[in-house]
């Protein structure tokens, strides 16, 4: 696989005609709201500013309450009490709101329904969620805040190719799910062998129509093998594969897809962090795990 190749183009491309097919079927099914294409538009922009966002959020009041309800909680953990959405805004940043927004769209996605016997659709919201938290607190350490709200939404999207499965091929999904359940061995290479393609193939391909930044299609992507990247791509990406591996080994949510893997020495290296501070992240994980739920799920 070449690296000098982007996350769309070594997926769609490398997919076999009739599952090139199916992913044209994709924009019927699952479609970002036009409101958060814009707001990707916007935080993607350098032009752009706090009052381009705030005529944008203003129009959908019940991202505007969402936005409030982040800002006042302990997710943010800010001093006083943020009561205009300008203000809140300007307190998050336009990195932040984007990550609110996408996560709100998002969570709409999931809608009611069975992976398998096991597991829900709901199920892969959590694993998400818990994914992206992990991410968050990881990458405070490792990369700093800035670049940790990055990471949060890194986490969250990181398993968009398996919504596209769950739509695309429920059943075939399904045999993957109870395969892999059954005897914990490589996810891929289950989708490989039952659908085609695996849902990272299938989620660079869903980024790249939704226009998703390039940070976000590496890590969709190549979330389970960050180190076939060149090395400047890579740190984001693997401190998502380690934090898609913790909540796997510690079965949150839909937790198949990682359960057999391990955090080397090399993933760890990649991300620019080490056990001690994986180990302070464990500490707090559940608590933060469940604030940001209670934000992101309603």
């Amino acid at each position: 696989m070449s690296v000098a190749q982007t996350p769309d183009s070594k997926n769609q491309g490398g997919l076999p005609p009739e599952l090139q097919k199916a992913l044209a079927r994709v924009n019927e099914i699952s479609s970002l709201p036009e409101i958060t294409t814009r707001i990707v538009e916007v935080v993607e922009d350098p032009k752009s500013t706090a009052q381009d966002m705030h005529e944008i959020v203003k129009n959908d009041p019940a991202l505007a309450t969402k936005i409030l309800k982040v800002v006042n909680s302990a997710f943010y953990g800010l001093p006083s009490q943020i009561g205009s959405l300008d203000r809140a805004i300007v307190m998050l940043g336009l990195s932040a709101v984007k990550n609110i927004a996408l996560a709100a769209s998002l969570s709409r996605l999931f809608r009611p329904g069975s992976i398998s016997e096991r597991f829900s659709a709901r199920d892969l919201w959590e694993h998400c969620i818990a994914v992206g938290v992990t991410s968050r607190l990881i990458a405070d350490k490792a990369l700093g805040n800035g670049q940790a709200e990055e990471a949060f939404v890194a986490g969250l999207v990181h398993d968009i190719g398996l919504l596209v499965e769950y739509q695309l091929f429920p059943d075939q999904l399904k045999q993957v799910a109870d395969r892999c359940e059954q005897n914990p061995q490589d996810f891929l290479q289950a989708e490989n062998e039952i659908i085609g393609a695996d849902h990272q193939q299938f989620g660079a391909a869903i980024a790249a129509k939704w226009k998703f930044p390039t940070t976000l299609r590496y890590v969709i992507a190549y979330h389970h093998n960050p180190m076939k990247l060149k090395a400047e791509f890579r740190k984001i990406v693997a401190i998502v594969s380690i934090s898609d591996i913790i909540c796997c080994q510690n079965e949150i949510g839909f937790f198949l897809t990682s359960q057999s893997s391990d955090v080397t020495d090399e993933l760890m290296a990649a991300a620019g962090t080490n056990e001690a501070d994986i180990g302070s992240v464990m500490e707090t994980l559940p608590e933060r795990i469940e604030e940001t739920k209670a934000i992101f799920s309603e």
